[in-house]
């Protein structure tokens, strides 16, 4: 217990120091930014003098003999070194630098064209990402035939390794953004992803292919992880965060419908080609990354420090990220184990965690089951079976219409201060309500009209209602996640996108022995019996949820934390307010 709460109060301790004068801002998927009301271009030509854009930071010196590690908990991430300097003569007086109120290199003050761009480029880097995950499932015939490959499970792989890159590159991409920011990291991961993307293409046989598959998948994971950090940073309030996000679920879920159709008719022409699609594609969005601007709050600051103590030769002038220590032990213990902790003793990870990957390993069995139901039953062939994926995208942009209009109808009610939209748990659950009937419905409506003598557009039509309950799920979980845990949320996002993407990679390996098993109509109505199963989350969230965080260690210590910064906060306010009297007495 004593470590669990070290380990929270590190990571606590790391994201609030970005807050100070009473100002709030809302939680985030993957990083927390606070805009900050100070005037720190001033320091720029009065360097040596005390500047009212600055604070002092009280850096507790290390006694002697005393390790980091045994140091304060509320300095746990400042380094030794500086620590033990503070004491020595002459060392400087720290000073950091933060956002002014209005500061236009802030992103939230970012005019709304340039925040437009921004979105957009991250949204592209998710349609580069997303849709190279499905390219294969529309090739499987011709590389078979090419690679000389009959195995089912082994035709598989190309886009079953792609997903296994899902599963490890966000605990590599999510941490980097923290630390150098989301322009370099994201042209770094897609240049990774496009050098990929083309050996892919060029593959000499079929193990490099898998291999390289595999690569690509690393690559492109970093869009789906520091992705929605990039909404955040540029939209601060939670009604804006909140539609960027929907255009961003909506994004995902849309990308990998696109493959299978591309890959599909183009195949016939080669193999490859189904692969040269997704490089060209990504050729064609690099221009828009060589202009895509940093949008990491903690990041800009440290750039402009820099650049003060550049140009002023005040080595005291910091950026709050430059006081961050990240060693192996807090990677380990922090980075790494906390996403896995929360699937095992968080309820809330735990069951979001298991809807969300049961959702995500369907919309891939569809990948293996559609060509046995369209082309099999119907004799489609490649390009036109994958046609038959577009009622998904249709229905991610009804269920985004329906997520705006619950958001219209949810700030209407806080607005005329309704008990009901105070509550945690009616804010986002409602919507995941409703997507629960909607995977029942579809998988007994594909299953059961999936016939030679029932016109193919019915069973085309039920995979609408699949993409509306998928995106609604998604949008909903996901956010209601953040809501919960906050700064812990970056780790709750985590364990979401590692379970269902474990899922996705392994479960789809079952589906086309389960159909030729089973059948289609059985088969697909499995599917629809454990999506009876467990549509029931949502309901239990929203009677127990609160008593769920109530029981929570993360949330009841986050709450305990919040509440002592309040107090601190006010006790700050009076001593302001007290000098600012005294001040005025001495001016008369």
């Amino acid at each position: 217990m004593a470590d669990d709460q070290h380990n929270l109060e590190r990571t606590y301790s790391r994201e609030s120091r970005l807050q100070r004068d009473g100002l709030e801002q809302e939680a985030t998927p993957v990083a927390l930014v606070r805009s900050v009301t100070q005037r720190s271009r001033q320091i720029i030509g009065a360097s040596r003098a005390r500047i009212t854009t600055i604070y002092d930071l009280d850096i507790e010196p290390a006694s002697d003999g005393e390790k980091c590690d045994e140091a304060k908990e509320s300095a746990s991430t400042e380094s030794c070194s500086d620590a033990a300097g503070d004491d020595q003569p002459g060392y400087p007086e720290r000073r950091t630098i933060r956002f002014e109120d209005g500061d236009p290199e802030n992103p939230n003050n970012w005019g709304k064209w340039k925040k437009l761009y921004a979105l957009f480029v991250a949204i592209m880097s998710v349609m580069n990402s997303t849709m190279g995950s499905s390219l294969a499932a529309g090739a499987t015939a011709p590389i078979s035939k090419h690679f000389g490959v009959t195995s089912e499970a082994q035709l598989i792989l190309p886009t079953s390794m792609y997903l296994v890159g899902y599963v490890g590159g966000p605990m590599i991409w999510g941490p980097l953004s923290e630390s150098y920011g989301r322009k370099w990291v994201m042209i770094g991961s897609f240049a990774y992803f496009t050098v990929f993307a083309i050996a892919s293409a060029v593959a000499p046989n079929f193990a490099a292919l898998v291999v390289f598959r595999l690569m690509v998948g690393l690559g492109g994971s970093c869009a789906i992880s520091v992705v929605g950090g990039v909404c955040a940073d540029i939209y601060h309030d939670p009604v804006s965060r909140g539609r960027s996000m929907a255009i961003f679920m909506a994004a995902t879920t849309f990308g990998p419908i696109l493959g299978p159709p591309i890959s599909g008719f183009i195949s016939v022409v080669s193999w490859s080609w189904a692969f040269w699609v997704g490089a060209i594609f990504a050729g064609a969005s690099w221009p828009l990354f060589l202009f895509f601007p940093e949008t990491y709050g903690p990041v800009i600051l440290k750039n402009r420090a820099q650049r003060i103590r550049k140009e002023t030769g005040d080595v005291s002038v910091i950026a709050p990220i430059e006081l961050e220590k990240t060693d192996l032990r807090h990677i380990v213990t922090t980075v790494l184990t906390r996403p896995l902790r929360m699937i095992c003793f968080e309820p809330l990870v735990l069951f979001t965690c298991l809807y969300l990957s049961f959702a995500y390993a369907i919309f891939y069995i569809y990948f293996q089951s559609f060509p046995l139901i369209f082309t099999d039953i119907y004799h489609f062939n490649a390009g036109l079976e994958g046609l038959t994926f577009l009622p998904i995208g249709l229905g991610a942009i009804i269920s985004a219409v329906l997520y705006l209009t619950w958001d219209v109808i949810l700030r209407r009610a806080q607005a005329a201060n309704k008990p009901w939209s105070r509550n945690e748990e009616m804010r986002r659950l409602p919507l995941a309500c409703i997507a629960g009937p909607f995977f029942v419905i579809s998988s007994f409506w594909l299953g059961w009209t999936a016939r030679a003598d029932i016109h193919w557009i019915v069973p085309c039509l039920a995979s609408m209602l699949f993409g509306m309950g998928y995106l609604c799920l998604f949008m909903a979980l996901l956010n209601y996640l953040v809501d919960a845990y906050e700064v812990f949320a970056a780790s709750a996002m985590a364990a979401a996108s590692l379970s269902r993407s474990s899922f996705g990679a392994v479960l789809p390996f079952a589906a086309k022995p389960m159909y030729r098993a089973m059948g289609v109509a059985w088969a697909t109505s499995l599917l629809g019996f454990v999506s009876v199963g467990l549509c029931v989350v949502p309901f239990v969230f929203l009677k127990w949820g609160g008593k769920m965080r109530e029981k929570s260690k993360f949330c009841q210590y986050l709450l305990a934390k919040k509440q002592e910064e309040a107090e601190e906060r006010e006790r700050e306010r009076a001593r302001d307010e007290k000098g600012a009297r005294e001040g005025r007495l001495e001016d008369v």
